[in-house]
């Protein structure tokens, strides 16, 4: 009597391995792109700190007579250049080519005009790379 054997060879096994191989190597970047999720928490990130420096900024204002070293605005609300300048660096950051600009969003006036100190602005931060974006609430302090 004659047994015969059953299974798969050695070199069946490791086609089938390097086949699976190849497939992986191909299929998972286009599945798993974190590239976006980066860019998004980057943007949230940003506009996190924007709204923490401007809630420090407005209880500078409150708290200090003589508004030394307070940022009051005078012009537009919701732009690069009046939220940046609350930040450490004096402007948004820039990390390698991706930047940020900051518009006016649902609720931001666009000038101080007529708003009295403590009035809350919406304000929209984008990145530039994948149109990620975030909203962020400032309080605005106008001179006039």
């Amino acid at each position: 009597m004659r047994s015969v054997q059953k299974g798969f060879t050695l070199i069946e096994l490791i086609v089938v391995i390097v086949i699976l191989g190849i497939l992986a190597a191909v299929a998972l970047p286009k599945f798993i792109d974190l590239t976006q999720e980066a860019l998004t928490a980057s943007t949230q990130g940003v506009a996190g700190a924007i709204s923490s420096a401007s809630a420090i900024n407005y209880g500078a204002f409150q708290a200090n007579s003589a508004k030394v070293g307070v940022v009051q605005l005078n012009a537009a609300v919701c732009s690069a250049g009046t939220l940046g300048s609350l930040l450490t660096g004096g402007s948004l950051p820039t990390t390698g080519s991706v930047t940020y600009s900051v518009a006016v969003g649902s609720t931001a006036p666009t000038t101080c005009a007529g708003q009295a100190a403590g009035t809350v602005a919406t304000c929209a931060v984008t990145g530039t790379k994948g149109s990620t974006s975030a909203v962020v609430q400032t309080a605005v302090i106008c001179t006039g």
